[in-house]
């Protein structure tokens, strides 16, 4: 990755045989400029895309049911509020209200069966507090 002197750690997202070719997204939080965001990962044409679940119109979540980015052809990426429609190769807007926007992409990759995110410099992993007890040891 450019810029960075370190490679990010890759981030287990699910295993390959559960995103079917065209079919159901698997949806995860990120951090996107701190701030908690969803992404999403689907395959597509027998490779696996991932992006911020976030329409270039509006900043709203596009999924119109969980999981469900596709239009009923599965085609293209649409966004549930607005109906702009993305190129799922490559996350560019091909019609609608997105105009000439994109969507912003998540660097994946398979191996062994299993999917994997990389962390950048403005989407990085969620981490749940942890919340020290407040018991003293024995």
């Amino acid at each position: 990755m450019t810029g960075s002197s370190a490679t990010p750690e890759p981030q287990p997202l699910c295993e390959s045989s559960a995103l079917a070719e065209r079919g159901l997204a698997h949806v995860f939080d990120v951090l996107l400029w701190g701030a908690p965001a969803r992404a999403f990962a689907l395959r597509f044409d027998g490779r696996v895309v991932a992006y911020v679940n976030r329409c270039a119109h509006v900043p709203v979540e596009m999924d119109w049911q969980p999981g469900r980015f596709l239009d009923l052809d599965r085609r293209w990426i649409i966004c549930s509020m607005h109906g702009a429609a993305y190129e799922p190769a490559d996350g560019r807007c091909v019609g609608g209200p997105c105009e000439r926007g994109r969507l912003m992409p998540i660097a994946v990759a398979e191996q062994e069966g299993q999917v994997s995110w990389y962390p950048s410099e403005q989407i990085r992993p969620f981490v749940f507090d942890e919340r020290p007890t407040t018991e003293s040891p024995p």
